[in-house]
């Protein structure tokens, strides 16, 4: 795989619900971390105290954070408003050359910030609120 061009990471919202996704933010830095508990079944029975655990017993979820400019006021005014409502929301969230994660988020932090003399930034982080997809692109 050669390099990808960070410009192409998109944050996507359906803020209608009607599977239609539009782009609010490229992120210029980001981080997505998919995690699953684990559910330990080790008895005194376990083979030499080996720990054992129960496969597709733990709950499974993804955080989704990063940071970047957005779109046009309208994006921001879709993403502040998600915060603000506390609503669950469909995001998809692109990465070049690897695929598209799309599912419910919850966007849990939203800080701004700039410069003096540059563009205004957010950071915002969400976390999976249901089961999410994974389409290989």
């Amino acid at each position: 795989m050669s390099a990808q061009k960070g410009k192409d990471l998109l944050l996507k919202i359906d803020e209608d619900g009607d599977g239609s996704f539009t782009t609010i933010a490229g992120l210029r830095s980001r981080r997505i971390a998919f995690n699953a508990e684990v559910v330990d079944v080790t008895d005194s029975e376990s083979a030499g105290r080996w720990r054992e655990l129960l496969g597709g017993a733990g709950v499974q979820r993804a955080s989704l954070s990063g940071s970047g400019i957005f779109k046009d006021a309208a994006s921001d005014a879709a993403l502040r408003q998600v915060f603000f409502e506390s609503r669950v929301a469909a995001f998809q969230a692109v990465i070049p050359d690897f695929g598209r994660v799309t599912g419910p988020f919850q966007v849990t932090a939203l800080e701004y910030g700039g410069e003096h003399d540059g563009e205004v930034t957010f950071e915002a982080t969400l976390e999976s609120a249901g089961a999410l997809s994974f389409e290989a692109i």
